[in-house]
């Protein structure tokens, strides 16, 4: 079975990369799967492009494989692109996801239904010893609601309404969700690579 390593210590996020690579017969692991402790990668780049490089890059560069990573976010159009590639740690560290919610709601309290529109971004980037890093960029458009629904999902999911629906990330199955989301966007930009491997 052909494997890949995902470059990321987010369980969540892991199984969502599992869940798309398995239709392929690619096996995945994450950070998480090492006995040894793989070191965490300083997120320095000023763009999700840089910040995907730099991850991917360095692992593969330890392990000698080829490695995905990706760095994702939330964009939203009245906080002029904020949290973007801060979305992680938007209240601030320790990273918690409760909070950078709490954050984004507040900041938009006094901002009406028309003016919340946002979006997920994920940017992929595969690196290769040897071999120039391919990028692939997926996004889901929507709005941000007013308050917190649902029990699935993680991160700002609750808050976010995927365009033309009427439910939170955090409302859709696993399924559906990854029929539509950012990453699953990008992912499947992917194919040709993923068959290539």
């Amino acid at each position: 079975m052909k494997e890949i390593i995902i470059a990321t210590k987010n369980k969540g996020k892991a199984d969502e990369f599992k869940s798309f690579f398995k239709k392929y017969g690619v096996s995945v692991k994450s950070l998480l799967d090492f006995q040894e402790v793989m070191p965490d990668v300083d997120e320095t780049g000023s763009t999700f492009e840089e910040n995907a490089a730099l991850k991917a890059e360095e692992i593969s560069a330890m392990l000698s494989i080829p490695v995905l990573a990706d760095d994702s976010g939330l964009v939203i159009d009245a906080l002029n692109g904020e949290p973007g590639i801060y979305s992680a740690r938007y209240a601030g560290e320790p990273k918690n996801d409760q909070a950078n919610l709490n954050k984004v709601l507040q900041e938009l309290q006094n901002v009406p239904k028309d003016n919340r529109k946002a979006r997920f971004v994920c940017v992929l980037a595969i690196a290769m010893p040897g071999e120039a890093t391919v990028f692939r960029t997926g996004y889901c458009e929507g709005e941000i609601a007013f308050s917190p629904r649902g029990e699935h999902g993680f991160g700002y999911d609750p808050i976010f309404i995927p365009q033309g629906c009427n439910y939170t990330m955090a409302e859709l199955s696993a399924k559906e969700k990854n029929e539509i989301s950012h990453r699953s966007n990008a992912i499947n930009q992917l194919e040709d690579w993923i068959i290539s491997i």
